[in-house]
């Protein structure tokens, strides 16, 4: 019985070991990294929608006040982003994203109202830099001496102005701070400019802040001051979350409408922005692929 006990010892030890030699020599693959999603945004859902149907095997997910839309482009992973309307929802989503889905670059787009008059509905301004234009600081008046917009100093809120904002701290707040748009996601869009029909493709400063301004002499200010080619109110927000998580960058933007040349609002450009924008994101994925190979 000792005998038969140990030649079943012998081979079990046996069987052991061949198995043991067999696992070393498997190489185990190592697991795949994910890859990063490019994250489009847009307001609303004229401004969303669209895209988000060109994607395939596409989830969606809330938080807050922004509805996620995850699914791939050409085999891709994108995100697109409907953030809600204003600079509140839009810092919220952006910083809710790129926490949650860590993005490789991030394209905030949609519709805009005209600054420049020297642009017609349908163009669109590919953001070189976008500007907080509703942070002010108003110069004392008495009491009944009313209000003068045109005299407002801009504001700079990243800026450290002290604890009693007195001084030469304050005075470098009495700035706009803008935010440049990444160099290579706007070569590339501008790159593409011949491929877009409804108009043309420029360079140009969005303005962005929770205001909708019809006074012609306001825009005009702003457009001379600040620079602006179109105003909304999402991109500068994105823009400043998006640098502090150092992702790369770009506002795409439509004139839907520009009062500064009686051009009047059409929906249609909140697709035709969109289709532009897929044509970047698809000469963005050829990009990636062509650099892995």
């Amino acid at each position: 019985m000792k005998k038969l006990f140990c030649c079943i010892a012998v081979c079990y030890l046996f069987i052991a070991t061949q198995a043991l030699a067999q696992m070393k020599q498997v190489e185990v693959a190592p697991a795949a990294t994910p890859r990063q999603p490019i994250m489009i945004q847009g307001p609303m859902p004229i401004e969303a929608e669209f895209f988000a149907a060109l994607l395939d095997d596409v989830h969606t997910e809330h938080s807050g006040n922004a509805t996620f839309y995850t699914g791939t482009l050409n085999g891709y992973p994108v995100v697109v982003a409907q953030t809600g309307k204003g600079l509140e929802n839009t810092a919220a989503a952006t910083a809710i994203g790129i926490t949650r889905y860590r993005p490789r670059i991030i394209i905030n787009q949609g519709t805009s109202g005209g600054h420049d008059p020297k642009l017609q509905v349908g163009d669109i301004v590919l953001g070189a830099r976008s500007v907080n234009a509703a942070n002010f600081k108003t110069p004392h008046r008495k009491a009944g001496e009313g209000s003068a917009p045109l005299n407002w100093l801009p504001m700079d809120l990243m800026a450290s102005a002290g604890s009693a904002g007195e001084g030469d701290s304050a005075a470098k707040a009495e700035k706009a701070r803008f935010y440049a748009g990444d160099k290579a996601l706007l070569a590339l869009a501008l790159s593409l400019k011949d491929t877009y029909t409804h108009g043309k493709v420029v360079t140009g400063t969005i303005g962005s802040g929770n205001f909708w301004n019809n006074e012609l002499d306001r825009i005009a200010w702003l457009h001379d001051n600040l620079g602006t080619s179109v105003e909304e109110m999402e991109t500068a927000s994105a823009a400043q979350i998006a640098h502090a998580y150092q992702t790369p960058f770009l506002g795409i933007r439509i004139l839907s409408n520009n009062i500064t040349n009686q051009g009047h609002y059409d929906p249609q450009t909140a697709r035709a922005c969109q289709q532009f924008v897929q044509t970047v994101v698809t000469a963005y994925i050829q990009q990636l692929r062509q650099t892995a190979d």
